[in-house]
C-alpha cells in the first residue's frame, strides 16, 4: 500500500470518518445463508462488504489421540487462494493463511464449543473428528472474525451421518447434530493511530499499526486473545479494545440466532 494511501486513511481516522462512511465501531452489512455445500455435513456462506467466505464441515471417523481415548478431534484449516485475491500465492500455507486457522481454531477449541467427549464412539477404538474448512470466495479484510462466524455457523447447522457397524453413510443424514455448547465469537479491533476500529477492510488492516483479535463467550469470557502488529499496546490500549470487541459480539452473536 502506497504512503500516499495510508496518510489518506489515518487523515480522515482523525476526523472519525473511514473511506467508506462507516463509524469506527461499525462492521459492515452481513449475511449468511447456511447448507449450502450438498457435499458437507454443514456449510455457511457469508458475505460482509466484499468479503465472502465459505466455512465447510467434514466429518470422519478415526481413532482418538492415545492421551484422549475417549474424545473427538478439531481441527480448523483455512485456504487463501489467489481467486480471492491476488496477494496470496499458491503453495504451501502463507503465515497469514496459518495464523487464520489457529486463531479460529483456538477461538472454538478454547471455548468449549463442542463437547468432545460427546464424539466418542467406542473408547480408545472410534471417534468423530470434526474438520473445518474456511475458504474465502473473495477478500476485503477481516478474515479471522468472519472465518469464525462463519465456521460457527457451520457447526451449527451440521449433522452427523449415519454410522452403521462402524462405516459412514455420507449419503445419508440424521438429524443429530454435533454437541455444542457455547458460540464464540472473534472480534479484531486494529489501532490506526490513536483510532480504534473494527472489522476493517484490507486497507485499513494493511495500515493498521497493532491489531488484538478477542474470543469472547456469551457471558463476556474471554477464551482467546492474539495480538498483531509491529507497534506495542499499553495496558490501556488493551483494555479499551477489549471493551470494545465485547461490545461488538454482542451484536454480532444476533446473527448466529
Amino acid at each position: 500500500m502506497s504512503n500516499d494511501l495510508k496518510e489518506h486513511i489515518s487523515a480522515a481516522l482523525k476526523k472519525g470518518v473511514r473511506l467508506d462512511g462507516r463509524k469506527l465501531d461499525e462492521f459492515r452489512p452481513i449475511t449468511i445463508e447456511t447448507g449450502t455445500v450438498a457435499t458437507a455435513e454443514g456449510s455457511a456462506h457469508l458475505r460482509c462488504g466484499e468479503t465472502e467466505i465459505i466455512a465447510g464441515i467434514k466429518l470422519a471417523v478415526g481413532t482418538p489421540y492415545p492421551d484422549r481415548p475417549d474424545s473427538g478431534t478439531l481441527m480448523v484449516n483455512a485456504e487463501l487462494r489467489p481467486i480471492s485475491n491476488p496477494e496470496f500465492e499458491i503453495g504451501p500455507p502463507s503465515i497469514e493463511s496459518i495464523e487464520v486457522s489457529r486463531v479460529i481454531d483456538r477461538t472454538i477449541r478454547e471455548s468449549g464449543t463442542i463437547d468432545e467427549k460427546k464424539l466418542c464412539i467406542t473408547p480408545g477404538e472410534q471417534v468423530w473428528m470434526v474438520n473445518v474448512d474456511v475458504v474465502p470466495l473473495n477478500t476485503d479484510g477481516n478474515l479471522i472474525d468472519l472465518g469464525c462466524l462463519a465456521s460457527v455457523a457451520a457447526l451449527k447447522n451440521t449433522k452427523l451421518p449415519r454410522l452403521e457397524d462402524g462405516v459412514v453413510n455420507y449419503k445419508e443424514l440424521t438429524q443429530e447434530g454435533l454437541p455444542l455448547s457455547e458460540e464464540p465469537i472473534a472480534v479484531t479491533v486494529v489501532k490506526i493511530g490513536e483510532n480504534f476500529l473494527v472489522d476493517p477492510t484490507q486497507g485499513e488492516f494493511d495500515v493498521a499499526d497493532a491489531r488484538l483479535t478477542v474470543g469472547s463467550l456469551a457471558d463476556g469470557t474471554l477464551c482467546a486473545l492474539q495480538k498483531g502488529g509491529d507497534a506495542s499496546l499499553t495496558p490501556e490500549d488493551i483494555d479499551r479494545m477489549v471493551d470494545i470487541a465485547l461490545a461488538t459480539a454482542k451484536k454480532l452473536r444476533k446473527l448466529l440466532e
